[in-house]
């Protein structure tokens, strides 16, 4: 069978409006989820993740785990893993055993995630973040299964940013 594959856009505005949306995602995160995060340098991929972390219960600072790899932290309600891989070849990440991260007891988020496409899971939703200028931002989003499509229905409903 298919898997179901649904889409969405989000105009955000400000970045108050971008922040908006991770928190509307994060009221549906549970264990094992994961977003997929593409745009631009500069496009928002750390913001959006910043502030999807706050919105679970991530209390601190967020930051880009551009050398890091991947950041692990502790939200009230479930942990957050939050990668970026940009620097890394897809035989590299391989090896670093992200199924632990993407099956595991935390919601998943990577930043550059089309570099490594191949390894993520067929069930996801991603976001490509493009920006506009000031602070207004299109976000694509594209959820790949069914609950990931449900993510793309219901921002549908809510509409492009308001």
């Amino acid at each position: 069978m298919e898997q179901k594959v649904s889409h969405a856009i989000w105009l955000a505005q400000t970045e108050q409006d971008t922040v908006a949306l991770a928190q509307e995602l994060a009221l549906r995160a549970k264990p094992g989820m994961l977003l997929a995060l593409d745009g631009d340098l500069g496009a928002g991929k750390t913001r959006f993740s910043q502030a999807f972390a706050a919105a679970i219960g991530v209390k601190g600072i967020v930051n880009s785990p551009t050398f890091t790899i991947i950041k692990e932290y502790e939200g009230e309600q479930l942990p957050f893993y939050h990668m970026d891989v940009y620097r890394l070849s897809l035989e590299e990440a391989d090896e670093l055993g992200l199924d632990d991260y993407f099956y595991g007891e935390g919601v998943t988020i990577v930043e550059w995630a089309s570099l490594i496409k191949e390894l993520l899971p067929e069930g996801r939703l991603e976001l490509y973040i493009e920006h506009l200028g000031d602070e207004s931002r299109r976000i694509q989003l594209t959820g790949y299964g069914e609950i990931y499509a449900s993510w793309c229905e219901a921002v549908n409903k809510i509409g492009a940013g308001k």
